[in-house]
C-alpha cells in the first residue's frame, strides 16, 4: 500500500470497527424487539459500510454488505421472518466483514464461521424469499480505483475527545509556558530574588503541571459499558450452543476506567462468561426441578472502591462444588490425602494451571487453561481475583483493578545504591527487622505481633551482592489475604510514580513489573508484589499456612 493510502486506511478501519459495533448492537436489539425503527438503523449502518468498503476496494466486503442489505430489505417488506437461526446469520455477517476488512474478530473461533460461507448462506436464504424491487444496484459492489494490496496495516488506536477538555488543555499548556518562561528569567537573575521567591515560582509552574497531568489521565478515562456490550453477543450464541436460557444484566456502565485497562481486561472477562455459561448455569429443566426460574441470571456489574475500579461477574447456578475441587486437589497433589483447607483457600486451587473439575471436556471449558490464565492477566494489570460461592445460589468473581496503568503511588526503597519502587496499594506497614530473628540468606520469618511473617530478603532474591546493614527494615505487603515482608536497607517514602517499560535485558525477571525515572535522573525498577509474595509464601508453607 502506498504510503499516502496508509492513514486513509488507518482512519477506515477504526470508523468501520465503531460501524461493526453498533451495527451489533442494533442486530441484537432487532432480535430481541423487533421493530422497523432497529431494522432501519441497522440498514443505515449496512450502507455507510459498503459504502466505506467501495472506497478502499474491498470487493468482497462490497458484496456481503449488499446481499447483507438484500436481506433486510425482505425482512422489512414482510417476505423474510426473523427467527433465532437468521438472527445468527446476521450476526456471523458481522463477523465475516470484520474478517473481510482485516479487523481482529470479537467472537471465539469456536463461534465463527468463515466469511465465505457465511456469504453463500446470506446469498442463498435471499434467493429463497420472493425477489423483490431493490433500489440498491450491483454496481457499487465494482472495484474503485484503490486497491488494497496484499496485508493490512494495524489499526490505529484512537479515543474520542470532548472538546471542552481539549480547549482546558490548550490554556493550560500555554499557562505552563508563561510559568517556565517567568521561572527561567528568575533563575537567570537568581541574585534578584530570594530563595522563596524562586520556590514560590517553581511551586506554581508544578501546581500547573500537576493540573495538566489530572486532565490528561481524566481524557483516558473511558466508560466500562462498551466492553460489558460485547458480552451481549457473546450470552446470546452460547445460549444457541448450548441450550441454556440466560439473560445479561449489566450494571455501572458509566463507571470510567483507563482506556488500556478496557482492552486488557477483555480477555478474562470472556473467559469468566463462557466459564459461567459453561458450568455455572444450569439447564432449564434442571433449573425448573430445583425450584428456580428456568432462565438463569448472568450479572456483570462496575463500581470504584478505594481508589480502584471493582468488575463482578456473577451467576445464579448451583455454586462451586466443594467436594469436587478437594478431591481433585489431592488427586493432583495439591493437597495430602488426608489434608483439608479453608473454603476460601480451597477454593484458590481453580486459579492453578491445569486445574479443572469438569467431568467431560466441551468446546467452551473444561481443559483447566482459563481460570489461570485469568489470573495471571489479572495481576498484570496489577490487579487482584476473588471469588465467593453459595450452594445452590451461584458464584461471583471480582475482579480489583488500577483506575489507571500509567501512573501509581509508589513506596521508594534502597537497597545498597539502587532504589526500587513498591506500588502503595500492596503496603500494609514499615517495621524494623528485629536483630535477634535476622537470618543470613534469602528468606527468613519473623514475629509480627505474635504472628509468624515470613519475608524475602531483596538484596539476595535479585543478586546484588555486599553485605546487609546493621540495620533493616521490613515493609509488609499484602494481596488479598496473603501477608508477606520484603527486607531492604532503608525506606526513603512515597510518592507519584510514572510507569515505563523494562528494557530488554531486565524482561522476564522475576519481582521486576517495570521502571520509572527519578528526579535526580537515575532509574528505578518497580516490584512485582504478587510474585514477590507468592515467593516469599512458598519459602515459608508453615508460616503461610499459619
Amino acid at each position: 500500500m502506498k504510503p499516502e493510502l496508509e492513514k486513509v486506511h488507518a482512519v477506515f478501519l477504526t470508523e468501520t470497527e465503531e460501524q461493526l459495533v453498533t451495527l451489533e448492537r442494533d442486530l441484537l436489539t432487532l432480535e430481541s424487539c423487533p421493530g422497523p425503527e432497529s431494522l432501519r438503523a441497522a440498514f443505515r449502518t449496512v450502507h455507510t459500510l459498503k459504502g466505506g468498503a467501495a472506497v478502499m476496494g474491498l470487493t468482497e466486503a462490497v458484496e456481503l454488505a449488499h446481499t447483507l442489505e438484500e436481506l433486510l430489505t425482505r425482512l422489512e417488506a414482510g417476505v423474510l421472518v426473523l427467527h433465532s437461526g437468521l438472527g445468527t446469520l446476521l450476526l456471523q455477517a458481522v463477523d465475516a466483514m470484520r474478517e473481510l476488512v482485516g479487523l481482529r474478530p470479537v467472537t471465539e473461533p469456536d463461534l465463527r464461521l468463515p466469511a465465505k460461507d457465511v456469504h453463500a448462506l446470506l446469498a442463498s436464504t435471499v434467493e429463497a424469499a420472493r425477489p423483490i424491487a431493490s433500489s440498491a444496484g450491483r454496481g457499487c459492489a465494482e472495484k474503485s480505483g484503490l486497491e488494497v494490496q496484499a496485508e493490512a496495516p494495524n489499526r490505529e488506536r484512537t479515543l474520542r475527545v470532548g472538546l471542552d477538555r481539549l480547549d482546558r488543555m490548550l490554556d493550560l499548556t500555554g499557562e505552563i509556558a508563561i510559568a517556565r518562561g517567568r521561572l527561567t528569567s528568575m533563575l537567570t537573575q537568581a541574585h534578584r530574588y530570594s530563595p522563596q521567591q524562586l520556590l514560590e515560582a517553581h511551586r506554581e509552574a508544578d501546581r500547573l503541571y500537576l493540573d495538566l497531568q489530572e486532565l490528561v489521565m481524566k481524557v483516558r478515562m473511558v466508560p466500562i459499558g462498551r466492553t460489558f456490550q460485547t458480552f451481549t453477543r457473546t450470552v446470546r450464541d452460547l445460549c444457541q450452543t448450548t441450550g441454556k436460557l440466560v439473560r445479561l444484566e449489566t450494571s455501572g456502565e458509566d463507571v470510567e476506567v483507563d482506556t488500556t485497562v478496557t482492552e486488557l481486561i477483555r480477555d478474562p472477562l470472556t473467559h469468566l462468561v463462557r466459564n459461567a455459561m459453561d458450568h455455572g448455569m444450569e439447564t432449564p429443566e434442571v433449573r425448573q426441578a430445583c425450584g428456580k426460574d428456568p432462565t438463569g441470571t448472568l450479572s456483570m456489574r462496575a463500581f470504584h472502591e478505594a481508589g480502584s475500579i471493582v468488575i463482578q461477574v456473577a451467576e445464579d447456578g448451583p455454586g462451586l462444588d466443594r467436594e469436587r475441587i478437594l478431591a481433585r486437589a489431592r488427586e493432583r497433589g495439591l493437597l495430602g490425602p488426608d489434608e483439608d483447607r479453608p473454603d476460601a483457600d480451597l477454593f484458590q486451587f481453580i486459579f492453578e494451571p491445569g486445574f479443572s473439575t469438569a467431568p467431560r471436556v466441551t468446546e467452551l471449558s473444561g481443559r483447566g487453561v482459563g481460570m489461570d490464565i485469568v489470573k495471571r492477566n489479572v495481576e498484570m494489570l496489577r490487579g487482584t481475583i476473588s471469588l465467593e460461592t453459595t450452594p445452590g445460589k451461584g458464584t461471583t468473581f471480582s475482579l480489583r483493578l488500577p483506575l489507571t496503568l500509567s501512573i501509581i503511588e509508589g513506596f521508594s526503597v534502597g537497597v545498597g545504591e539502587e532504589t526500587y519502587v513498591i506500588p502503595l496499594e500492596h503496603v500494609v506497614e514499615c517495621v524494623e527487622l528485629p536483630q535477634p530473628e535476622r537470618t543470613s540468606g534469602r528468606t527468613g520469618v519473623f514475629n509480627l505481633r505474635g504472628e509468624p511473617l515470613p519475608y524475602l530478603r531483596l538484596r539476595e532474591h535479585l543478586s546484588l551482592g555486599g553485605e546487609p546493614p546493621s540495620r533493616e527494615s521490613i515493609v509488609v505487603i499484602g494481596q488479598g489475604r496473603g501477608r508477606a515482608g520484603i527486607a531492604v536497607d532503608t525506606l526513603l517514602g512515597q510518592g507519584q510514580t510514572v510507569i515505563k517499560p523494562l528494557g530488554k535485558p531486565c524482561q522476564g525477571l522475576p519481582g521486576l513489573a517495570g521502571s520509572t525515572l527519578m528526579g535526580d535522573g537515575r532509574v528505578a525498577l518497580i516490584l512485582d508484589v504478587p510474585a514477590l509474595l507468592q515467593q516469599a509464601l512458598k519459602a515459608a508453607p508453615s508460616a503461610a499456612a499459619a
